[in-house]
């Protein structure tokens, strides 16, 4: 799987959800290697958008295409300011992976000291849905520096994730977890309270 992230501010979060779905009405069809997309905008207005790939191949046709030059030219107009692509060729999935049954989205971006322990760490976390039921899954993506990272996290509802944040993890979890933190930095959270999921054939 390959992953693109789009980023940038906005003012008028109803135009570029409708300039999301004219790509997912007009573009999308003929978008081959396109698994899916989840995007939104925070309360304070950053857009963040999440587009999966079959492989980096396959986003690189899709930028190619003549309607898809056409599309954000005129979509890049409702975004303020530098506008931030964060193209990620290392991903990795935990339970159900990218879900569109989510009522809510957490995006987690950040830098890691060291990216091949923290994909170790992922694979110990099998008890992670006992845990914490509200997470259907996500995705982590590695920036081709391999230093910065963009998690998806895809839950039930807001306040079940809430909830569950309360939570404290079980003894088989809990070493897992506090190493992981021990090798992220510079976190930031985006929230999608109403997240734009979008799947092909939908």
């Amino acid at each position: 799987m390959f992953i693109q992230v789009i980023q940038g501010r906005v003012s008028e979060p109803e135009e570029i959800a409708r300039a999301f779905d004219e790509w997912h009405r007009e573009l999308a069809p003929d978008a081959v290697g396109w698994i899916g997309t989840t995007a939104g905008v925070t309360a304070d207005g950053e857009l963040v958008a999440v587009v999966r790939f079959e492989s980096a191949e396959a986003a690189q046709r899709n930028s190619n295409r003549p309607e898809q030059h056409r599309w954000w030219t005129e979509t890049a107009k409702l975004l303020a300011g530098e506008v931030v692509f964060h193209d990620c060729p290392t991903v990795d999935t935990f339970l159900a992976g990218g879900s569109d049954d989510a009522g809510f989205v957490q995006v987690i971006q950040g830098t890691v000291s060291d990216a091949d322990r923290m994909r170790e760490l992922m694979g110990q976390m099998s008890g992670l849905n006992d845990y914490r039921p509200e997470i259907i899954g996500g995705t982590v993506a590695l920036d081709n520096d391999g230093a910065h990272f963009t998690q998806v996290v895809y839950f039930t509802s807001e306040r079940e994730a809430r909830q569950g944040e309360s939570k404290e993890p079980p003894p088989e979890l809990r070493d897992t977890m506090a190493e992981s933190d021990q090798l992220i930095h510079d976190t930031r959270f985006f929230d999608l309270t109403e997240p734009w999921l979008y799947a092909p054939g939908e």
